[in-house]
């Protein structure tokens, strides 16, 4: 009873319990640590609960965002000119027409197409039968029918004739391309002289986001 009432007073002064010329009893520390443990002890455990309230919501989104069906996550290739519509320009028929659809053209300046590879092009058979690898040669021939796009509009000055490889130069193969995938092509005029029908252009050839083939093309508009 002394000690309790010994602690009340001390509390109630400020101060007090840190002078030097008054030691406090062991009874009366005890009680002040276990005392300022219990408050600090409340404190955490409220603070805890707070944040488990906070962090439930973004595991949720995070959840439904992995929910997604993986066949709606990726748009399709955007069409500017259908395989009739190529077919209107380029000469080209099967099995050598090497460009299924347009999906970019800036008249004059440059076309992106593309050109879905599958086991039934009737090279793989030949090319090989154990391992079906698309010709480095045919995938040349695929972006140059991609310049021809270009070269054969009235922007460049064709008139829907005949053209022909004049020459290439620089060209590279990166990466093999394989039955399944999606050859998409960029081809860009660089340099036209229009009285004698010649055009360069530069071209490289993508599959996912990387480079299997580029060089550089000279072309040559032609009469029948």
């Amino acid at each position: 009873m002394a000690s309790t009432a010994l602690s009340q007073s001390l509390f109630s002064h400020k101060g007090l319990e840190n002078a030097s010329f008054f030691p406090l009893p062991k009874s009366v520390v005890s009680l002040k640590q276990t005392i300022g443990f219990s408050r600090s002890q409340l404190h955490f455990k409220k603070a805890h609960k707070a944040y488990i309230t906070n962090c439930t919501p973004n595991n949720g989104s995070q959840s439904a965002k992995t929910e997604i069906p993986i066949e709606l996550r990726y748009p399709a290739f955007p069409t500017v000119m259908d395989i009739n519509q190529i077919r209107e320009i380029l000469p080209h028929r099967f099995p050598f027409l090497l460009v299924d659809r347009v999906i970019e053209y800036n008249p004059g300046v440059s076309a992106v197409a593309i050109k879905n590879v599958t086991i039934n092009d009737n090279f793989f058979p030949g090319h090989f039968p154990e391992r079906p690898i698309m010709p480095g040669v045919l995938m040349v021939e695929a972006m140059a029918q991609v310049g021809g796009l270009i070269m054969l509009q009235p922007e460049v000055g064709g008139s829907r004739e005949n053209f022909f490889f004049a020459g290439i130069d620089k060209v590279r193969f990166r990466k093999p391309v394989i039955a399944g995938d999606t050859l998409v092509m960029r081809m860009t005029l660089t340099k036209l002289q229009k009285s004698f029908g010649i055009a360069k252009m530069e071209g490289k050839a993508y599959v996912g986001g990387d480079v299997v083939c580029e060089g550089e093309f000279l072309m040559a508009m032609g009469s029948e």
